[in-house]
């Protein structure tokens, strides 16, 4: 019997939506989710709630059945002729950036007062980023991500010390998290990759030189949590592969890369000045396991993917997410003034919330803990300063009003911020 992954999350943001004239659009990367998300858990609950089967309208536009219905002069006319009275009709359309025209198609499939629209895409270019203006101001956004680590644990046997080595091994696609052996896992990580991210980006982009983007693809998974930028990263294409590449090439395929949500990029703020710095920034992926497979499976450093992992969660959580930057004048040696960068990892803004974050994976000594804690304690305001480490036995508050907190009481309670 296959287990049933829970998206309770996703599935309340859409009926938080139902009916409220927008179009609904669930983006995200591919196998992350989407169409179980839309054609199984959000049409079951039409249907527990009494929506008539005849008024759910679906289609996937990238069946080979429904191709066809891929021409806005077929697909239109088609959907129409579905709708034989004045009640709610639901529209569930899986991977609509398939469909010619969609604009312009869904906005008149909105129009109509009793159509409800929901559609997943999975390529931020022609969805996420062009949401506003592409569809007037009325697309309506529900991003996804692979499983977080909750939702890995609800279908997981083992206690949570496994199921934490698994899920930052092998990560959260839904389809290898239900694969029974690691050899199935890795098997199934390597063949997406070739056949459906790296084919999706090379068909969409024209790229001509595909190892090319695959030797930076390895170069960012060997280095997240690290500070780059594209001149950085051509200089080491320079020294290592002799290779010709220009940083505007890298720029390029960095943004196909994070059109394709494989990666995120997290800025770096200047805590003191309240202002951007740009370059060097940080890249997170997102999945930890196709992280993994790219570098097959070494560098497998516990610290690093701790802080990927604790980036994505946040995330999740609906946060904006910046690196922190302190500069800090100390003496030196010789009692003169010395200026030092601090750093910050993670700076998480929603609303009027907002929280500094450092992801200490051990804190075995006094000089450990003060070093993690000494750039909350050159911040001159009251947001809530935490750590999160993987060896505290519980949530407790520091002599300083610093929180300090484990991986696992972070992830599995969505409300761990607020102890």
């Amino acid at each position: 019997m296959v287990k049933e992954i829970k998206r309770d999350y996703y599935l309340e943001q859409l009926i938080k939506r139902e009916g409220n004239g927008l179009i609904k659009i669930v983006t995200g990367i591919r196998r992350c989710g989407k169409s179980y998300l839309l054609r199984t858990l959000f049409k079951n609950h039409l249907l527990e709630n009494g929506v008539d089967d005849k008024h759910i309208i679906e289609m996937a536009f990238d069946l080979f059945d429904n191709i066809e219905y891929r021409d806005p002069k077929i697909f239109y006319p088609w959907a129409k002729e579905q709708i034989q009275d004045d009640e709610k009709y639901y529209f569930l359309l899986d991977e609509v950036q398939l469909l010619d025209e969609f604009v312009s198609v869904l906005n008149g499939l909105a129009d109509k007062k009793n159509c409800d629209v929901f559609v997943t895409g999975s390529n931020a270019k022609f969805l996420s980023r062009d949401i506003a203006t592409e569809f007037g101001g009325r697309g309506d956004e529900v991003h996804m991500y692979p499983l977080s680590f909750s939702e890995f644990m609800s279908c997981y046997g083992g206690n949570k010390y496994d199921g934490w080595n698994e899920y930052i091994t092998y990560g959260g696609i839904p389809l290898v998290v239900l694969a029974e052996t690691d050899e199935q896992k890795m098997i199934l990580l390597d063949n997406l990759f070739q056949e459906t991210y790296i084919s999706d980006i090379v068909k969409r982009n024209k790229i001509r030189n595909v190892g090319e983007m695959e030797s930076l693809l390895d170069v960012l998974a060997s280095a997240i949590g690290a500070l780059t930028n594209p001149n950085k990263l051509q200089k080491t294409f320079k020294s290592v592969n002799n290779s010709k590449i220009t940083a505007t090439t890298i720029t390029k395929y960095i943004e196909y890369l994070e059109d394709a949500f494989l990666i995120e990029e997290a800025n770096r703020y200047d805590i003191k000045g309240k202002s951007y710095i740009g370059t060097p920034l940080k890249y997170y992926f997102m999945d930890m396991g196709l992280r993994n497979s790219r570098i097959h499976y070494r560098q497998m450093e516990a610290t690093h993917s701790m802080e990927n992992v604790i980036y994505n969660e946040l995330r999740m959580r609906g946060f904006h997410v910046d690196v922190g930057n302190l500069t800090v004048v100390e003496k030196g040696k010789d009692a003169k003034p010395v200026k030092k960068q601090l750093e910050v990892d993670f700076i998480c803004n929603k609303g009027s919330k907002k929280y500094y974050i450092q992801s200490a994976y051990m804190l075995e000594t006094e000089a450990k803990m003060a070093q993690e804690i000494r750039p909350f304690l050159k911040i001159n305001d009251s947001f809530k300063k935490i750590v999160i480490t993987s060896n505290t036995p519980k949530p407790f508050y520091n002599d300083q009003g610093i929180l300090i907190m484990n991986v696992y009481d972070f992830l599995l309670n969505v409300e761990s911020l607020k102890l």
